[in-house]
């Protein structure tokens, strides 16, 4: 028990500097007091939080405002904690960056359903401006990005920033709240956010890297989206058939049992440049239609595919970034909360766990990915921090 009689939580440091503490407690305030009594405040430069949506958005950004005084906070709700000793539906993360080695700057984009490249680029050129005022060399910078999951903004957030920021690589993911998709928080230096997004621009002495991961492949079978609205992100007719049987159909399964766990062990992916992206379905409606985690519209091509083993793939992707970087400091990974249900789904859940521990990846699952000037889903993005000039930017 911590001093105030509140459960302790756990930290952890890491080789870059980083600490990280997380905790069970649903309290908000008490989950900030756990997480403030386990770090060393003074060393904190910024101070990135990710929460369950049990917690209430606005009592746990007051309480961070108190324990974390004069200290940067940003962060979201998720659907799911993935914390140094596993993954968690509970509670807090929060992830500590040091004032030593790194210079963070950020920015609350508002209305983002109306974001513009203009607008983009003046707020990315800001947010350089004053890394550039406090000294920076420019060397080793990289962005994080969380979006409100609900918004359906996410392409145009990232396709605008991604052209900004001109090469610097960007990570994050979209906010959730555990699948009831009901509303989702952003938190910002005491503030609360709906309908926003989240960019942060940092300065290293680290080196740098984006990645992306998922585990499918597509096979032959083909939905072509025949009616939709691209606003709602909702499909009416696959193949002009109803769409919820005929994804059915093409998964194997019964139309009437279609589920998260149906959407995440049967994924569609699209073909883009070449390479297959997921586009991963949210729910099934009352209706037939399907309401998707990303942008659709008519026209499009989807791909059934095919999983290949999660956990052997995790550990090859995690093993090939180790090597290259001569070592992982932090990963700091922004996973689909549909990767989460299949690992549970195929029993590979403690495995996936046990890989991330080893290659120091910590985040949180989400309602989207975000990786350079794309929006992902079905994927496992991240920010790769490696030990200082080890390792390329990308």
């Amino acid at each position: 028990m911590g001093s105030l009689g509140v459960p302790a939580a756990r930290s952890r440091t890491y080789g870059c500097g980083v600490q990280a503490a997380w905790t069970e407690e649903r309290i908000p305030a008490n989950a900030a007091a756990s997480i403030a009594a386990a770090l060393d405040l003074p060393k904190i430069g910024q101070l990135l939080v990710f929460f369950s949506p049990a917690l209430a958005a606005a009592e746990l950004s007051q309480a961070l405002s108190a324990e974390f005084a004069g200290i940067p906070v940003a962060g979201c709700s998720t659907a799911g904690q993935i914390c140094p000793d596993g993954f968690s539906e509970g509670g807090v993360l929060a992830v500590a960056l040091p004032r030593k080695g790194f210079r963070i700057v950020s920015r609350v984009l508002q209305d983002v359903r109306s974001i513009t490249i203009e607008r983009g680029t003046e707020i990315v050129r800001d947010l350089r401006a004053q890394l550039d005022s406090a000294g920076g060399t420019g060397r080793h910078r990289f962005a994080l990005c969380f979006i409100d999951g609900l918004s359906n903004s996410e392409e145009t957030i990232v396709s605008a920033l991604g052209w900004a920021l001109d090469g610097i690589p960007l990570a994050g993911g979209s906010a959730g709240d555990n699948l009831h998709f009901a509303k989702t928080a952003l938190l910002h230096n005491g503030q609360v956010h709906c309908e926003a997004a989240l960019l942060l621009l940092a300065e290293t002495e680290h080196t740098v890297r984006t990645f992306k991961h998922d585990n499918f492949e597509p096979t032959d079978k083909k939905l072509v989206v025949t009616a939709c609205d691209s606003e709602s992100r909702t499909v009416f007719e696959l193949n002009a058939e109803l769409a919820a049987y005929e994804y059915a159909l093409a998964a194997g399964v019964a139309d009437g049992s279609l589920s998260p766990m149906s959407f995440a062990a049967h994924p569609v992916v699209v073909r883009i440049g070449g390479n297959y992206y997921c586009r991963s379905i949210q729910k099934v409606n009352p209706n037939g239609s399907l309401t998707f985690f990303c942008a659709i519209d008519d026209g499009i091509v989807l791909t059934m595919a095919r999983a290949k083993d999660m956990a052997l793939a995790a550990e090859e992707e995690l093993k090939k970034l180790d090597g290259e970087a001569g070592g992982l400091d932090l990963v700091l990974g922004f996973e689909c909360v549909l990767r989460r249900l299949d690992s549970e789904m195929h029993q590979v859940k403690h495995r996936m766990c046990e890989i991330y521990r080893k290659y120091n990846l910590i985040g949180f699952h989400t309602y989207g990915e975000q990786y350079n000037s794309m929006h992902l889903n079905q994927t496992l993005t991240g920010i790769v921090i490696g030990p200082k000039d080890r390792l390329h930017v990308h």
